[in-house]
């Protein structure tokens, strides 16, 4: 049976956003880990068994893929200890720790959320993503205009420069692609999608479909200095 979430995972959540401190938490740390966080690993599972088809350098370990519900607030002036999300990453082998494209869900009390593409790239990252797309812009422009990715996904938006980056020409045909310092798509979905038979489809479908884009945006990232 494919994997989904009781409506008591979306009262929970929003329950969190309510009393988001560790007095409310720690009483009802078992109701998140029921309700919240075993079926989040379930899910892992299920969505690794369809990567496996069309992106197995993504398949990962069930734990390595979920986010913590705990905040890092070190340097955060809110200091909520509690994340009012569960989210889950799949990287691709070997770049775990260092960012790269992959695929994303969460869901909240207000949202489900489906995206893939690379959201934080390392400045190193992204100039090379920069001067591959230089070459390569018209692949990764066909890939986004395709018709069942668009109806299922958006492009990623915001966070653009206002002027060509370092080193790349105002006249670049690539010149929209180059402004941008994330890039992939993403579907936000109601929340209640989180609790319906049919998540895990969703997800893959929309992971299947943004594949070449994922995949696309790696080729940089992973060539070999003879191949860059």
């Amino acid at each position: 049976m494919a994997t989904y979430f009781r409506p008591e995972a979306l009262k929970f959540l929003r329950s969190l956003e309510r009393h988001n401190d560790r007095a409310w938490f720690d009483p009802r740390k078992a109701v998140y880990e029921r309700e919240i966080k075993a079926p989040m690993l379930a899910l892992v599972e299920e969505v690794n068994e369809a990567l496996a088809d069309f992106a197995p350098e993504h398949v990962r370990p069930a734990p390595k893929c979920l986010f913590r519900i705990y905040r890092d607030t070190r340097f955060a002036a809110d200091k909520s200890p509690y994340k009012t999300h569960a989210a889950a990453w799949w990287a691709r082998a070997g770049m775990e720790k260092i960012s790269g494209a992959g695929f994303y869900f969460h869901f909240s009390a207000k949202e489900t959320i489906i995206a893939a593409g690379i959201y934080m790239p390392t400045p190193a990252q992204t100039l090379a993503i920069r001067r591959y797309l230089e070459i390569h812009h018209e692949e990764l422009r066909d890939l986004l205009a395709g018709r069942k990715l668009r109806a299922a996904m958006s492009e990623f938006e915001g966070n653009r420069l206002t002027r060509p980056p370092r080193g790349f020409s105002a006249d670049s045909p690539a010149l929209d692609l180059l402004l941008c310092r994330q890039w992939g798509v993403a579907a936000t979905l109601p929340a209640e999608l989180a609790t319906q038979p049919s998540l895990v489809q969703e997800i893959t479908r929309r992971f299947a479909l943004a594949a070449p884009i994922v995949h696309l945006l790696n080729a940089p990232l992973t060539a070999s200095p003879a191949e860059d």
